[in-house]
């Protein structure tokens, strides 16, 4: 027994038949996707991805944010010595950098945030003027630094500078 065609079951819609030149598809719903429309479908679903990893931040996190995260610390550094009244150092290696207070004629470690020792992020690498690869600056009571510091942070083919000026002013430069 043949099945009634839609039309012939009732079912028109609105200003289209069969006899106006309306004719239903020729693919049943067990034929599926043709081979052109699943590797569209792919080709799309590819592109997509590609643009999600471009999109995503390096994990190591951003250069610039390294070198503006020290750069705060060092102004940190610089504003407590002048509150204090003490000397404040500031040292600057190929494996990260730290702070000391003078105290009693001798260099102490500062062991409280935000001025405690800090290795710099994954890959970044210091260039420093001195050759012994160790640099420091100090900043007395009035805020001024004992020399002036240049520290040129690099990861990859990207530098960003970092600069101490002898008045004390810290600046970033990308």
């Amino acid at each position: 027994m043949r099945a009634a065609a839609p039309h012939q079951r009732g079912f028109t819609l609105p200003g289209r038949s069969a006899q106006q030149g309306f004719t239903l598809l020729g693919r049943s719903a067990q034929q599926g996707f043709t081979l052109i429309e699943l590797m569209i479908v792919i080709t799309i679903i590819a592109l997509m991805s590609a643009l999600v990893v471009l999109a995503l931040p390096d994990p190591r996190g951003r250069l610039i944010d390294e070198a503006e995260r020290f750069a705060a610390r060092a102004r940190t550094a610089h504003d407590l010595a002048i509150v204090e009244g003490h000397s404040i150092s500031l040292w600057v290696s190929r494996d990260g950098y730290g702070f000391e207070r003078r105290e009693r004629g001798s260099w102490v470690a500062i062991d409280q945030r935000p001025l405690v020792q800090a290795r710099w992020a994954g890959g970044v690498a210091p260039a420093l003027a001195d050759a012994s690869g160790r640099a420091r600056v100090t900043f007395d009571s009035t805020g001024l630094a004992s020399a002036p510091l240049v520290v040129d942070l690099r990861r990859d083919a990207i530098t960003t500078r970092v600069t101490i000026g002898s008045d004390g002013r810290v600046t970033v430069n990308g």
